[in-house]
C-alpha cells in the first residue's frame, strides 16, 4: 500500500478509474453481443435497431480512452459488414 498522501490518493482514483472502465466495457460487450445475437438470428429489424446503439458505445469508448480508436473502428466495420451482407 502507498505511504505518501498523493500515492494514496493515486491510489483511490486509479481504482475509481478502473471501476468506470470496466462497466462501460462490459456495457460495449453486452450491446455488441446483442448485435451479433440478431444477426445470428437474421432479424434484420432488430439488428438494424442495436446496430446505431453499438457503434454509438464504441466511438463514445474510444473518447473516454476506454478502447483503442483502430479496435473500434474495426468491430464497428464488420458488425456494420455483417448486417449489410444479411440485407441482400
Amino acid at each position: 500500500m502507498a505511504n505518501h498522501p498523493s500515492a494514496v490518493k493515486r491510489a483511490r482514483q486509479n481504482e475509481k478509474r478502473r471501476a468506470r472502465n470496466h462497466a462501460r466495457k462490459t456495457a460495449v460487450r453486452t450491446l455488441v453481443k446483442k448485435v451479433r445475437a440478431a444477426l445470428e438470428a437474421k432479424d434484420l429489424k432488430a439488428a438494424e435497431a442495436a446496430l446505431p446503439e453499438a457503434i454509438s458505445a464504441l466511438a463514445k469508448n474510444v473518447t473516454k480512452g476506454v478502447a483503442h480508436k483502430r479496435t473500434a473502428a474495426r468491430k464497428i466495420s464488420r458488425l456494420t459488414s455483417r448486417l449489410n451482407s444479411l440485407k441482400k
